[in-house]
């Protein structure tokens, strides 16, 4: 299968040239086609970040934030919007795939109408709302420019008051150099404090053991900040 350092590349699909323009901002045409020709081509159980039970960050978001309004940013298909929903949180979810958003909003059904769903870049919002707990799962760590980097923590810093908290899940440095066909940056928590800069508190890291659905190990960490 596939070896530690890299996780499945999936040949880009030709699609329909398309921009998706939000009321915020434009998504980014070659990123947005790359994560829909993944969606596109493969099922959920052959992401190989996919989660059934995303255990880690339940835990990290009901320790600092045990009600409140979430963001869930690159969320995909990820299981962890419905568990939110089932503990009461008023939930937002993120995506710069529409296949992604439009398979995750299928699969809840009815309920799909109680999330504030979103199809956008991150990178190029100016606003989203102000959020109690602000969540990122494997994100932040595709943002190899720099550029990228710093209109992430600046949009982060904004939406998310004195007070609030934000998850970063990122490959470890022991992790996997590239996803999907696509470079990463790997990080510890004292680098990711680095990236955000004072605005931030870094309350902890915990590292993680992410297995495939096909039995590889990725060796992700979380990082748990404070707004101040």
């Amino acid at each position: 299968m596939y070896g530690p350092r890299t996780c499945p590349f999936i040949p880009a699909l030709k699609l329909e040239a398309s921009v998706v323009v939000t009321s915020k901002g434009r998504l980014n045409l070659n990123t947005q086609e790359h994560w829909e020709s993944i969606y596109a081509s493969k099922g959920d159980w052959d992401l190989s970040w996919i989660q059934r039970e995303p255990r880690m960050s339940l835990s990290l978001i009901g320790e600092v934030c045990p009600a409140g309004r979430v963001i869930d940013l690159g969320a995909g298909t990820s299981f962890l919007a419905e568990r939110l929903l089932d503990r009461g949180y008023s939930i937002t979810v993120l995506d710069i795939s529409q296949t992604a958003i439009d398979r995750a909003r299928n699969r809840l059904g009815a309920r799909a109408s109680q999330i504030h769903w979103i199809v956008a870049d991150v990178t190029a919002q100016t606003h989203l709302g102000s959020f109690d707990a602000w969540h990122d799962r494997a994100v932040f760590h595709f943002l190899t420019n720099p550029a990228g980097r710093a209109a992430y923590t600046a949009l982060l810093a904004r939406m998310v008051p004195a007070g609030g908290h934000a998850v970063l899940a990122t490959f470890a440095l022991d992790g996997p150099e590239k996803c999907s066909g696509l470079e990463v940056r790997r990080y510890n928590g004292q680098m990711l404090a680095g990236e955000l800069g004072p605005q931030f508190d870094l309350l902890k890291s915990v590292p993680e053991l992410h297995v495939t659905p096909w039995g590889a190990q990725q060796s992700f960490q979380y990082s748990l900040f404070r707004r101040v």
